[in-house]
């Protein structure tokens, strides 16, 4: 292995271990590791902006404003209370409905958008509940990601892999969709396991609770109708825009003939557009919303990005896939490996370059296999491989900020126990379900 190569290997090694550690902040470790990376020449500083992934960054930094601003409004308390009623105070009732939620929304709005819009919810139904929220925040985490994995528009590497292979929205929805809703059922089954002695009240402090329950008034809890009202249209008019944005120039061309058909939006300038909406409609001092965006968060993601960029870059993780996939001798071999590389490798790396790197691979087994089950074997191990460690998807780490801006704790150490647990159980039954309908 070339020199510059070893580097980037050892950097990378160092980071992660600092990250684990957690004396450090994993922002600064990040960027500690970036900084050395490009200041030994690893990375050059062109090749830092293009391994950057800025439609990520922005993607965060504009429902991070949305969010933060229609905050002051009183709706996350609106939408919590009412749900917490939906489940008449049982802890158990409100974490199994917020993971559905999570999973359903995550399945067709970006993952990372879905947990900013419901973290700041659970974190205001466990305090009215005087609940510990780690259970409900870990679990929101587990069924985002398996939720995103479900649709083509759910999960960023999901996107990655149609594009390339040329996979419609409908074949995500038959391969993927069932897989996941099995998933999901699990998932839940083991949270209830694993949390559900710790989250039961007896008798006297649940009637308690529901008086608590009962006596909040939804409606009350808006603070600012107004900006209540434009937060609720801006938010609907960003998810509809999410849902349309590759097709917008088509639907502009109909009314607007000088409009270029073939113009779409990417989602992280549906984001931003959003952000500047509400910001100028609602009059709201942009400093103050400003302040409350997860900069922590976004300066971790950049890091990472250069990090793991060097690796792409001195062929390191190319290197590794193809050592994993290059003496397969059938598709199921290769299913099997392809699916069980992505998720291990997913839970340690960002998936957006792994995903990037195992592409081209599977592409030149076209030529010994059918690799068409190839791609549903990548798709499955990236998108739930993330849920193995805090730093193995967006959404983990977005939680995980937001967590911690309320003094709330989740180690590196707490939640690799239960994320290898989740990560090993859905990836096998998810690989199980892919083995019977195309080997079997």
């Amino acid at each position: 292995m070339e020199i510059v190569a070893l580097i980037a290997v050892a950097v990378f090694l160092f980071t992660y271990a600092l990250i684990i550690d957690e004396r450090i902040h994993r922002a600064v470790a990040a960027m500690l590791g970036a900084a050395i990376v490009v200041f030994l020449g690893v990375v050059s500083w062109e090749g830092l902006l293009q391994h950057i992934d800025f439609g990520t960054i922005f993607l965060l930094m504009g429902m991070m404003i949305i969010v933060n601003t229609a905050r002051g409004s009183g709706l996350f308390e609106y939408i919590a209370i009412r749900t917490t009623k939906l489940a008449k105070g049982s802890p158990i009732r409100v974490l199994i409905l917020f993971a559905l939620v999570t999973a359903v929304v995550s399945a067709f709005l970006d993952n990372v958008t879905t947990v900013l819009l419901l973290t700041p919810m659970l974190l205001y139904v466990s305090k009215v509940m005087k609940l510990n929220p780690v259970p409900f925040l870990v679990t929101e985490i587990f069924a985002s990601n398996i939720g995103g994995a479900a649709t083509l528009i759910g999960d960023p590497p999901n996107i990655m892999i149609a594009s390339s292979a040329g996979l419609t929205f409908n074949e995500f929805l038959i391969h993927l969709g069932p897989i996941m809703v099995v998933n999901m059922v699990i998932l839940i089954g083991l949270m209830y396991l694993i949390y559900g002695r710790s989250m039961k009240v007896d008798p006297g402090e649940r009637e308690e609770m529901v008086r608590t329950l009962n006596s909040l008034d939804e409606r009350a809890a808006i603070t600012d109708r107004a900006l209540f009202r434009k937060s609720v249209i801006v938010i609907a008019l960003v998810v509809l825009l999410f849902f349309i944005h590759d097709r917008i120039g088509e639907i502009l061309h109909t009314f607007l003939p000088f409009v270029d058909p073939a113009m779409g939006l990417q989602p992280a300038e549906v984001a931003l557009i959003g952000a500047a909406i509400l910001l100028v409609w609602s009059r709201q001092p942009p400093e103050e919303i400003f302040e409350k965006i997860e900069w922590p968060a976004l300066f971790f993601f950049g890091g990472l990005f250069v990090i793991v960029g060097a690796l792409v870059e001195t062929g390191v993780i190319a290197s590794i896939a193809s050592v994993m996939v290059e003496n397969v001798g059938s598709t199921g071999e290769a299913m099997f490996i392809v699916t069980w590389f992505a998720a291990i490798a997913s839970a340690i790396v960002d998936n957006i370059p792994l995903t990037a790197a195992m592409i081209p691979l599977i592409h030149d087994l076209g030529a010994t296999m059918d690799i068409y089950p190839l791609w549903w074997a990548l798709a499955l191990g990236a998108c739930l491989g993330g849920n193995g460690t805090i730093i193995g998807a967006s959404a983990n780490v977005v939680v995980i900020g937001i967590a911690e801006r309320e003094g709330i704790s989740i180690t590196f150490i707490d939640f690799l126990k239960i994320g290898m647990l989740v990560l090993f159980v859905t990836v096998a039954v998810g690989l199980g379900m892919l083995w019977m309908t195309f080997v079997v």
